[in-house]
This record gives structure tokens, sequence and C-alpha cells, in this order.
């Protein structure tokens, strides 16, 4: 899948899978302002499963293009932390494009594991 037109649609029509789209979409898009506002709209959903399918499509994001936009970090902040955009996005984007309740979370996870081996 490479058309956001097409992944909105499905989104608007209640598609089952509208969501693997998005997964699809992030993978083969090359223009990544295209392919985060279809991921902020999965990233909304009122599907648990879709939310769960946006946040794997804001990890290929970041890992591919190395990019995130506000409104998706916005969204991923309701997420439960740990998840695999979290992840991606600390080991992708730019620190200081990230915001800092990530940081926090980053940092802590972290510190916790430095005291669990302080000597090693």
């Amino acid at each position: 899948m490479d058309r956001p037109d097409v992944v909105l649609a499905a989104f608007e029509r209640g598609e089952p899978k509208a969501g693997v789209a998005v997964i699809g979409l992030a993978l083969h898009h090359a223009d990544p302002a295209a392919v985060l506002p279809v991921v902020a709209r999965a990233l909304e959903s009122a599907d648990r499963e879709v939310r769960r399918q946006g946040v794997i499509a804001l990890a290929h994001v970041a890992r591919l293009h190395r990019t995130v936009d506000r409104r998706c970090l916005e969204l991923l902040r309701g997420c439960p932390r740990g998840n695999e955009a979290d992840d991606d996005l600390w080991s992708f984007v730019p620190h200081r494009e990230l915001p800092l309740w990530l940081w926090r979370h980053h940092l802590w996870e972290r510190l916790v594991e430095r005291l669990r081996r302080p000597f090693g």
C-alpha cells in the first residue's frame, strides 16, 4: 500500500484491515509528511487494535525516515509506555526533537537498568 488517500478512505468506510493498511503505507511510502497524518488517524481510532497498529506504523516511520510530527507524539503520549514506537523514536529520531515525557521514560529505564547491575 502506497497511497494515503486509499488508506484514509478505508478508515472512512470502517474497513476492518485499515490498521494493517497504515502499516503497509508506513513501510512503502517515501514521504513521511504524507504518512504521518494517516498514522495519526490510526492512533486516534476508537478500536484498540487499530491504535496498536498505528503505534507499529509510527515505529516504522521513525526507523525508516528518522522523523515524527507533533500530532503523532501527542497521540502516542496517551498510549502505554514501552511500546515499539517509544523505543524506535528514541533510537532513530534526534533526541532534541523528542518531548520531555519520552526523555523521562527512557532515562528512568536506563537508571533502573544501571541500578540492577551497578558493577557491570
